[in-house]
């Protein structure tokens, strides 16, 4: 098939952000499809106007430049949003296609993938990555109810002109269900990708002797944005209250985001800015390995919102991936898997306290440590692998694919009988 891929904001292994649709779209050139990403340069580096095209492992990537990033305001979001949404829907409707697949976030994505595939009069599959506009809602973010009706809309939009859709996590495929009974919804989570996170123990020494602040001591790290969702600050008040307990243990947070800034002076008021805490900008993502590789746990972190249980974090995989145990704060599918096989901790959502006492007592047990690192690479093998996984998501196009030309078959018969 040759199909056309909307994903505003795509990232390659050379960039610094979650790589789904690359490994994706990849794996289905290498199954002999044609590819045709369309997203957006949020650095704005490249400068000049319009589209320009590269090509990722045969892949090809179509890139108009719209600056983003979640420092600013929604207002600015929401337009780069609908800028993505014109600029896109004229670029998809240009590109010969035999499925369209458009992935969320944000919901506007939705616009130009069905335009471009009742264009094309080929089917249309949608991928949720996050609940919109549930997740908005309960944080508070979204408050206008006209601007609720309008998301709740598109919702619908998408889902009903959507001959499947892709849900992250159980709790995005209900979400998707209450609204659109009829969509056939397929749960495919986040993968580990198991060939990348496999690092030498000799890197990962190296590593950590380049750096006099961690040598042979026990490393807690958060990789990943520091967004308004995320509450990362979380991590910076429990690391006060581990350096009482244990001041040889050490943190590192990796990343980029609104809450950055807040986050790094939070540590420095506390006085464990370059210390106990340690803040890195954001990197590749060919450099987490090693990160992760040297990390006795890594970690997630939500607000205490309900509605962001059901996320499909990428940190959560690339620590199973790196065969790490990973201590999260929040419920859900994910906490249970921690609960049921022993590959990390649940701390309390809110009780910073009580998660240094946690870090603090599983950092220093190495049998649980063993434990939970077999647990881990386990879950990443059997139930996550990226391999595993994109079967799945290939068995969703080809199974659209399918459908869409038995309907035209249908379509042409009754039209043939019409006229005779």
């Amino acid at each position: 098939m040759h199909i056309v891929y909307i994903h505003q904001y795509y990232c390659n292994p050379g960039m610094a952000g979650g790589i789904r649709s690359y490994e994706q779209a990849r794996r289905l050139v290498e199954r002999g499809h044609t590819v045709d990403v369309i997203t957006t340069d949020i650095t704005g580096d490249h400068g000049k106007l319009g589209w320009r095209q590269t090509v990722d492992d045969g892949v090809r990537v179509h890139w108009f430049s719209i600056p983003y990033n979640n420092s600013m305001s929604y207002a600015r979001r929401i337009r780069a949003f609908a800028q993505f949404m014109v600029v896109a829907t004229t670029k998809a409707a240009s590109l010969k296609a035999d499925l369209v697949f458009a992935t969320s976030t944000p919901l506007t994505v939705a616009v130009p993938g069905v335009l471009a595939a009742k264009r094309r009069r080929v089917p249309f599959v949608f991928e949720v990555r996050d609940l919109w506009p549930e997740v908005p809602i309960e944080m508070g973010a979204l408050r206008n109810p006209l601007l609720r009706g309008a998301a709740g809309a598109l919702a619908n939009f998408a889902y009903r002109n959507a001959k499947e859709v892709v849900a992250l996590s159980p709790g995005m495929a209900a979400g998707v269900v209450a609204r659109r009974p009829s969509t056939r919804t397929t749960v495919i989570p986040n993968a580990a990708d198991m060939a990348m996170f496999d690092v030498a123990p000799e890197k990962v020494q190296t590593f950590r002797n380049e750096h006099e602040w961690l040598r042979d001591r026990p490393l807690i790290v958060y990789t990943g944005a520091l967004g308004a969702v995320n509450g990362v600050e979380y991590l910076v008040r429990a690391a006060k209250r581990m350096r009482e307990l244990d001041p040889d243990i050490r943190v590192l947070i990796v990343g980029h985001g609104k809450e950055w800034e807040p986050t790094k002076a939070l540590a420095a008021r506390l006085g464990l800015l370059d210390d106990t805490v340690r803040m890195w900008d954001k990197v590749p993502k060919a450099d987490l390995p090693v990160i992760l590789g040297a990390a006795t746990m890594s970690t997630s972190f939500v607000r205490p919102i309900r509605a962001l249980w059901d996320n499909s974090a990428n940190k959560f995989f690339d620590a199973l991936a790196a065969g790490r145990p990973i201590a999260i704060n929040y419920g859900g599918w994910q906490a249970d898997l921690l609960d049921q096989t022993g590959a990390g901790l649940v701390l309390d959502p809110t009780d910073t306290d009580d998660a240094a006492e946690q870090f603090v007592k599983h950092c220093r047990d190495d049998a649980w440590l063993a434990q939970a690192r077999s647990a881990a690479h386990k879950l990443a093998v059997e139930q996550f692998s990226r391999d595993l996984l994109f079967d799945r998501f290939a068995e969703v196009l080809d199974r659209a694919a399918a459908r869409n030309n038995r309907t035209a078959a249908t379509n042409n018969r009754a039209a043939a009988e019409s006229r005779s």
